[in-house]
């Protein structure tokens, strides 16, 4: 067997056995996926097995990686390899801080009501019309939002049960009129027995490809001259953003994103027009109301 095909060998039992820790340690699937990839990609970049790898070969490559790729893909395959060196080949993780992450702090671009309503009205696709509408005014993530079944919606309550959302954490939120019958809509058209944004080459057992979804988003903020960066999780965050501006209080926020701390549904006070006005108004009328002997005319 020629040295690469032996590598391949020796790397895919590796990888299992990887799988195997981080099962048993309950890591979650998407986790799981991230670790392994970051395991077969610094094995194809150095062209050595990752049981193998020193010190020197590991600076190397998340040199290189922190070139190419972005901090979250830096982090993961920083924390993929600790968990391989630690459970797999129970050895010492000692260069740690080595690759350390800049503690940024930046803000998502939010769209308007009114860019909202022009993005949907100009997604040519049904599927990817309800698709939107439904991460927007159902505060999901991409992934809740195709992992949504059928029977998760509870139409007499008006409530969607969100399974196994981030942290592995389940929550109910109310579903909007009009959300509700844009979903009944559109399950018409396919009639699956199990989710909502099946597939259209799998119907019966894949949902839509997540790749399909961005690609999609893409070209309509494009064609909608909206020149933000925009993703489909920026219409949670506008959602967020547009709940506040109307004037619902920043607990409910938290609960309606299913946020474990009231630290990160604060964030979305930074990007309302509404919560400078009312800082305004507020330390205005503090002032204002405070009795002084004497007064000021201004």
């Amino acid at each position: 067997m020629e040295p690469s095909k032996l590598l391949r060998v020796r790397l895919d039992c590796l990888v299992e056995q990887h799988v195997t820790y981080l099962t048993l340690q309950g890591k979650r699937p998407a986790t799981i996926d991230g670790y392994s990839r970051a395991l077969r990609r610094i094995t194809h970049h150095l062209d050595k097995s990752p049981d193998t790898l020193t010190t020197d070969d590991l600076k190397r490559y998340f040199a290189q990686l922190i070139k190419t790729h972005s901090w979250s893909t830096v982090r993961i395959d920083r924390n993929g390899l600790q968990f391989f060196f630690k459970h797999v080949l129970q050895r010492d993780w000692e260069w740690l801080n080595i690759v350390k992450p800049p503690q940024v702090k930046t803000l998502p671009d939010i769209l308007t009501p009114a860019e909202v309503s022009h993005l949907i009205n100009s997604t040519k696709q049904l599927r990817y019309q309800v698709f939107f509408l439904t991460l927007y005014s159902l505060r999901l993530r991409l992934g809740e939002g195709l992992d949504l079944a059928v029977g998760d919606i509870d139409s007499h309550r008006m409530l969607v049960h969100i399974r196994n959302g981030k942290g592995g954490k389940d929550r109910f939120i109310p579903i909007p009129r009009r959300t509700l019958y844009a979903l009944r809509y559109y399950w018409q058209t396919h009639k699956n027995s199990r989710y909502l944004f099946p597939s259209q080459f799998n119907v019966n057992h894949t949902v839509m490809d997540h790749g399909g979804i961005q690609k999609a988003m893409k070209a309509v903020i494009k064609s909608c001259g909206i020149n933000k960066s925009i993703s489909p999780h920026n219409l949670r965050h506008s959602y967020a953003t547009h709940l506040l501006e109307q004037g619902l209080d920043l607990r409910s926020v938290q609960h309606l994103l299913g946020h474990n701390s009231l630290n990160t549904a604060a964030k979305y006070t930074h990007l309302t027009d509404i919560s400078r006005k009312n800082t305004a108004t507020t330390i205005n009328q503090l002032a204002n109301d405070l009795t002084l002997s004497w007064d000021l005319k201004l």
